[in-house]
């Protein structure tokens, strides 16, 4: 996944390698032939911005926990295989997306059933890298507000990878191996950004 920002020192982006291992029973499986399961492991894009500020593109979306764990499958063509089945037809399709596919705002276009949810990550920055309770949401239709005039992001990007997992992101958040037991309520964060797993946010698996 890679986000760019255009800014007043020129464009800027980031990028993070997730990886979603997926695997799916067979029919003769006890007791949920033909379920599908996913794992993912990875970390939220980040993108150093000017004045020594930092977004972040996390790994859920406003309304989806399992963001990561879906998009790529979400934004491909829908699809049949060889044996008619419509799950394994649309993730072949999605293993040939090797080119970036622009996120839309919402589902409205790729999944009419999903139309009302988001199809872009969750954005955050922080006031203070070091204090996860600074943690502000960002607006996508609206950087400015957060990060200054002339800063606006252009566009939002996934596609099919072999790179390896991203991994470092610990550096950037020394509290994120311990802020499960720091002793910080809900009380202590912004009441319009989601703390439940707060850390599987920024890292999720190993």
């Amino acid at each position: 996944m890679t986000v760019e920002v255009d800014t007043p020192e020129g464009l800027m982006k980031g990028s993070s390698v997730i990886e979603v291992d997926t695997n799916v029973s067979g029919q003769l499986s006890i007791p949920t032939p033909g379920a599908v399961r996913a794992r993912v492991r990875g970390e939220a894009v980040a993108v150093d911005l000017p004045n020594g500020r930092a977004l972040f593109a996390l790994l859920r979306s406003e309304d989806d926990v399992d963001f990561a764990k879906r998009i790529m499958f979400l934004m491909a063509p829908k699809g049949r295989d060889a044996n008619g089945d419509p799950f394994l037809g649309r993730f072949n399709n999605m293993l040939e997306m090797t080119d970036p596919v622009e996120l839309p705002a919402t589902q409205a276009k790729i999944n009419p059933s999903l139309a009302k949810m988001k199809a872009q990550p969750m954005l955050v920055t922080f006031g203070d890298l070091n204090d996860p309770t600074t943690v502000e949401r960002v607006d996508p239709f609206n950087l400015q507000d957060s990060f200054g005039d002339g800063v606006s992001l252009r566009r939002i990007t996934v596609q099919v990878t072999d790179d390896p997992v991203t991994k470092g992101i610990e550096k950037r958040f020394q509290w994120l191996g311990q802020i499960k037991g720091s002793g910080l309520t809900r009380d202590d964060f912004p009441e319009n950004v989601p703390v439940g797993a707060f850390s599987e946010m920024f890292k999720k698996g190993d």
